[in-house]
């Protein structure tokens, strides 16, 4: 089965991970491979590797194609240049948790959050990602090792990747 494990927390505070040692979409650390082991086995056996080969503690969630292409198409905003579109992959419930993150953080104006089929979405303001309220919410330790998001384009870049557009 093919799958997508969307890598936390890679190329960001010092965690440097060389496209020749690992096969990536994009620098945000997304690996796609064929496996017809349990993503929960993978996932295990994937962190244990990256944290001793990479030196750092690694965190990542496997998802298949087909929750890859799910991602992308239940995006519930329209696209608009002024916008950044962000979908969360995580945990089991860290929608609830971000929504209710979101719902107590004074949003910009145009910014907003919604969730479907219990996957959350983001729409920020462009330039404002890291600045809004929520998105200083994302930095909390409590959140950490729960979730990672990509710009909604990415997984139509990863769908590519692939075999499916």
């Amino acid at each position: 089965m093919r799958s997508c494990a969307f890598l936390r927390g890679v190329n960001v505070k010092g965690i440097d991970i060389k496209m020749a040692d690992v096969t990536s979409i994009l620098a945000s650390g997304n690996i796609i491979f064929s496996s017809d082991q349990p993503a929960e086995l993978l996932e295990r056996l994937m962190e244990e590797c990256m944290s001793t080969h990479f030196f750092y503690d690694a965190s990542l969630f496997i998802r298949s194609k087909e929750e890859v292409c799910l991602l992308e198409k239940n995006n519930p905003f329209d696209m608009h240049d002024d916008y950044n579109v962000y979908a969360f992959v995580g945990l089991d419930g860290i929608e609830r948790i971000l929504m209710g993150e979101f719902n107590h953080s004074i949003p910009l104006p145009g910014e907003n959050a919604e969730i479907v089929h219990a996957i959350f979405y983001w729409r920020v303001p462009k330039g404002n990602t890291l600045d809004s309220a929520f998105g200083n919410v994302l930095r909390k330790k409590h959140l950490k090792n729960k979730m990672t998001s990509r710009n909604i384009n990415t997984f139509g870049k990863i769908l590519q990747n692939m075999g499916e557009s």
